[in-house]
């Protein structure tokens, strides 16, 4: 029988990146919707590690099989390393990702281009039927652009600027993004964990 992975989201276009990044593990691999799972989860961790296995580790209590669950945010080191581990509740979790993205380009007026460098971190929990847990982190780094451009991002993407390809992330493909984003470097070194553990 196939193995199957759980993936700790809801998000369609999250979906359609991990499963393309995992397809040759050979697994199924299930959003909670297609697992029957509609569960709250409080993730009141201090880091993007601890939050990723505590939406990993609840959603192991109800399934026999690998939970993956994921973590990320973006750091700006101009403000502290806001928002961080509170990137999608950043302002209020209703608040729309325009007014959270002209949030942190008026707070960051006038401050020079060498100021404003800022990364995505995502950090990837894979749990267990064994109970064992891992962890992989990876992040991208850039900086905060001066105005929003680019419509095939989300969240904080128009406003994340890498200067080397000179565009944000909301402007590149979806093969450069898989390539190059925090999620896709974090799901690729845990593709390799998983790999090397076959049939824990």
């Amino acid at each position: 029988m196939k193995q199957k992975i759980i993936f700790a989201t809801g998000n369609e276009g999250k979906m359609k990146e991990v499963r393309e990044i995992l397809a040759d593990l050979g697994m199924e691999v299930l959003s909670l919707k297609e697992a029957g799972i509609d569960i709250d989860i409080e993730e009141n961790g201090a880091t993007f590690e601890e939050n990723a296995l505590i939406k990993a580790n609840e959603i192991k209590k109800l399934v026999d099989c690998i939970v993956l669950a994921d973590d990320s945010g973006l750091e700006v080191d101009y403000l502290n390393k806001e928002p961080g581990i509170y990137s999608a509740r950043y302002m209020g979790e209703d608040t729309s990702y325009t007014v959270k993205n002209n949030n942190i380009l008026e707070r960051l007026a006038g401050v020079p281009e060498e100021m404003r460098t800022a990364r995505f971190v995502c950090a990837i929990a894979a749990a267990f039927p064994d109970g064992a847990t891992h962890t992989t982190r990876a992040t991208i780094e850039g900086i905060i652009g001066d105005k929003i451009e680019g419509e095939n991002g989300f969240g904080y993407d128009p406003i994340f600027y890498l200067p080397e390809y000179h565009c944000t992330t909301a402007q590149l493909s979806m093969e450069q993004k898989n390539e190059l984003s925090h999620r896709g470097k974090a799901l690729r070194a845990m593709k390799e964990f998983l790999g090397k553990g076959e049939n824990r």
